[in-house]
C-alpha cells in the first residue's frame, strides 16, 4: 500500500520543475495533493500533466500569488474550508528576479516571495499541521522548505537588517536572492524550535542546480546556462524533498538543512540564533500578525 494513503499534501511552485516533480512523487505515495500555482488555470495545467504520469492521483488546484499577503490568507480561507488538516507542507515556490519591483505590500518581490511567503503560509497552516499528527500524536507532519546553500567563506552571506528590501544601492538578483535562501534556513530552524514538543517537524533542503527551472527565465545568462547544463533533473532533486515528506526515519528530524539525504552545516549567520529570532520578529511586524 502506498505510504501516503489517507494523508494531505500541499505543495507551493507545485506548476513546475521541483515543486511538479514533488507534487507528482507525492501523489504516486498515495497522498491528495493540493497543487498550488499562480493561477488557478497554471495549476489546472499541471494537474494534468501530473495525471499523464499518475492517472489515479488525487489532486486539487488552488490558486495563490505568494508574493502578496491578500492572496495567501484568501488561499488558505479556501484550503481550510474543505479541509480540516494537514500532513505535509511542501514550500517549493521562489524568484529570481532580475529588476527590482514592488509588491502591493509594499515589500521588494523577492523578499516578499522567498521569505515572507514561506513565513506566512506556514504559520497560518500551523493549526492545520498539527492537527494532521492526530490527537494521540502518533503521526508526524511534515514542514519541508525548499532552500538553498550559502557561501561559508569570509563572504558568507548574511541579512542585511536595515535593508531587507535590497533598497539601497544598486539591485542585482546576485545581492536579493541569497540572503532571502539564508532566511528561509533562519526560518526552518526557528520553525523547528517553536514546534519542539509538537507532532509536526520542519527541514530545509538544498537541491542544488535543478535543470529547465522556469525559475531563471527572467535572468538568463551564464548562470542559466550553467544549471541547464550541469544540473539534475526535478525528478532526482525531489529525492530528498519526498524522503523528508514521507520516510519514518525523517520523523523525529527537525531544524535542519539536508542535500543528498546527508545533513549539512549551516555556517556563519546561519547558526546564529539572535539572527533567526530578529529575521522572524520582522516578518511578525511586516505580515501584521499579533
Amino acid at each position: 500500500m502506498p505510504s501516503m494513503n489517507g494523508r494531505t499534501a500541499l505543495v507551493t511552485g507545485a506548476t513546475g520543475g521541483l515543486g511538479k516533480a514533488i507534487a507528482t512523487e507525492l501523489a504516486r505515495e498515495g497522498a491528495s495533493v493540493v497543487v498550488v500555482g499562480r493561477s488557478a488555470a497554471r495549476a489546472e495545467d499541471a494537474i494534468r500533466d501530473i495525471r499523464a504520469k499518475e492517472p489515479n492521483a488525487v489532486l486539487e488546484p488552488l490558486a495563490c500569488d505568494l508574493s502578496s499577503q491578500a492572496s495567501i490568507r484568501s488561499a488558505v480561507d479556501g484550503f481550510l474550508s474543505r479541509h480540516d488538516k494537514l500532513d505535509v507542507l511542501v514550500n517549493a515556490a521562489g524568484v529570481f528576479r532580475k529588476e527590482r519591483h514592488v509588491t502591493p505590500d509594499g515589500l521588494e518581490l523577492t523578499f516578499a516571495t522567498n521569505v515572507m511567503g514561506y513565513f506566512l503560509l506556514t504559520n497560518l497552516l500551523l493549526d492545520a499541521l498539527k492537527r494532521g499528527g492526530g490527537a494521540d500524536g502518533a503521526r508526524t507532519s511534515r514542514i519541508v522548505n525548499i532552500a538553498s546553500k550559502y557561501s561559508g567563506g569570509p563572504s558568507t552571506t548574511k541579512i542585511d537588517f536595515d535593508d531587507l528590501q535590497t533598497a539601497k544601492g544598486s539591485y542585482s538578483y546576485l545581492r536579493a536572492t541569497p540572503p532571502t535562501m539564508l532566511g528561509r534556513v533562519l526560518l526552518t530552524q526557528e520553525f523547528a524550535e517553536r514546534l519542539r514538543g509538537s507532532n509536526v517537524v520542519v527541514n530545509a533542503v538544498h537541491p542544488g542546480l535543478v535543470k529547465h527551472t522556469a525559475l531563471l527565465q527572467d535572468v538568463g545568462g551564464p548562470f542559466r546556462w550553467m544549471t541547464n547544463t550541469f544540473g539534475a533533473t526535478a525528478e532526482k532533486a525531489a529525492d530528498t524533498p519526498v524522503w523528508l515528506a514521507t520516510a519514518p526515519e525523517t520523523a523525529a528530524v527537525s531544524g535542519k538543512l539536508w542535500a543528498k539525504r546527508k545533513e549539512l552545516p549551516t555556517p556563519g549567520m546561519g547558526s546564529d540564533p539572535a539572527a533567526r529570532k530578529r529575521l522572524w520578529e520582522e516578518c511578525t511586524r511586516l505580515a501584521k500578525i499579533l
